[in-house]
């Protein structure tokens, strides 16, 4: 979660951190920290002061330093469940964290209500692999997103659904959704007589092919009444999985035969088709860290001979590659225009002998299809079902490859990753 800010109220720096704060949400970073270090020039025991300057320096990367800020923060004000939270959360920026996890139980013993600080601790206990408990924490989720209203039946909390009805409920990611929807054979093997998916339009033609699932509906207004409800993020917990049980038959899902006629002329006849996407939801919270700049950041892979590569990149980004500079003898296929929903995505991705990609959706796709796939995790903020360390997935055990950014940068993941493709095409 993002760091939490605190507002001064009744002292002299009231102005001056209320000024900083307006700053802040004007995007202006540099007066924002301005401000706040007059305010510590004036008074160098302000605890607010120390943790809104130490909410910028984390948000430019000085996260050393930011850290220092929190803990002279919690000096003066030790009692701070949100600074203490703000501190962990830095602490796992840097690699701390058993500190980290002492810290966000620090701030939940202060407040035990505190719901972001129990999601947080829940992602980082996920991310270590320990699931049994970090699910538990995890489900702070829906107080932290309340991406649900209330519904006129029941949450589904393990009971028995033997000739009952379901209805799973999508959130977050479009990336999350297929992740989960694993688990629609496991929940009709417990006997549910009809399972019901919401999903949105553009990724029901991929969903509807996967086992177990009854019905689809697109139509939020649609919806009719069923014995419970659940979100499809909770399955994990409901089912009590630990990175040993992961269900991870793959593919669990499947291309339309029209679909695959449809693009198979688009595609290139000869050499190694190699799918490419640079850029994810720019929305999302470590969007920064986790999309490449631009798309120039891959033109060190057209060195390796044999490539032909193709652009799975959606939106404005795949803009970026009419003035490329790559090799004309290893142009880019561009698809992303052409790109009407994730059936086509999957129709593309199963037809291709590798997809390289950031962490996003595509990267779902391409593990849930059984499809070849690298992919490039960022330094910092890395998501929790990549866990920490190690370069296979427990989701998509098959043919995924983690390239985890390291201290050189995204310069020398992305030369990782030429190294990587041209001792393939040796090998080949």
């Amino acid at each position: 979660m993002k760091p939490r800010t605190l507002a001064a109220a009744g002292n002299a720096s009231h102005s001056l951190l209320q000024a900083a704060l307006a700053a802040y949400r004007q995007g202006d970073m540099k007066q924002a920290e301005a401000l706040c270090r007059r305010v510590l020039e004036q008074d160098e025991h302000n605890g607010i002061a120390h943790n809104n300057l130490a909410n910028l320096l984390r948000q430019s990367g000085r996260r050393s330093e930011a850290k220092q800020h929190y803990e002279r923060a919690l000096v003066q004000m030790p009692a701070s469940a949100e600074i203490r939270s703000n501190l962990a959360g830095v602490l796992e920026d840097l690699r701390e964290y058993d500190t980290a996890e002492i810290e966000y139980r620090r701030a939940l013993a202060l407040r035990p209500d505190f719901v972001e600080a129990r999601f947080d601790l829940g992602l980082l206990l996920l991310s270590a692999g320990r699931y049994a408990e970090g699910w538990v924490y995890y489900e702070a989720r829906a107080q932290v997103f309340a991406e649900h209203g209330t519904l006129p039946f029941p949450q589904w909390n393990g009971e028995d659904l033997t000739g009952k009805s379901l209805l799973l409920l999508p959130e977050q990611g479009y990336g999350d959704t297929i992740q989960f929807a694993r688990y629609a054979p496991l929940l009709k093997a417990r006997g549910v007589k009809t399972l019901t998916m919401l999903c949105k339009p553009d990724i029901a033609p991929l969903l509807q092919t996967i086992e177990g699932v009854d019905e689809f509906v697109t139509d939020p207004g649609a919806l009719r009444m069923h014995d419970y409800w659940d979100s499809i993020m909770s399955l994990g917990c409901r089912l009590g999985t630990t990175p040993e049980t992961i269900p991870a038959k793959i593919p669990y899902v499947g291309v339309f035969a029209s679909r695959l006629e449809a693009w198979r002329a688009r595609l290139p006849a000869d050499g190694v088709r190699v799918g490419l996407v640079w850029k994810g939801n720019p929305d999302h919270d470590n969007d920064a860290e986790r999309s490449l700049r631009h798309f120039s950041e891959l033109l060190p892979l057209w060195s390796v001979g044999g490539i032909r590569f193709v652009s799975l990149q959606v939106g404005q980004a795949e803009v970026e590659t009419e003035t490329d500079g790559t090799n004309t003898q290893q142009p880019i296929v561009r698809l992303g225009k052409e790109i009407r929903d994730f059936g086509d995505t999957a129709a593309i991705v199963a037809q291709l002998n590798l997809v390289i990609c950031v962490d996003t959706a595509v990267a779902h796709v391409a593990g849930a299809l059984g499809v070849a796939c690298w992919l490039m995790l960022p330094g910092v903020g890395t998501d929790w079902r990549w866990h920490r360390s190690g370069n296979q997935s427990a989701w998509y055990p098959k043919d995924m490859y983690l390239f985890r950014q390291g201290p050189g940068g995204r310069p020398a993941l992305i030369d990782e990753v030429r190294a990587a493709l041209a001792d393939v095409m040796k090998r080949d």
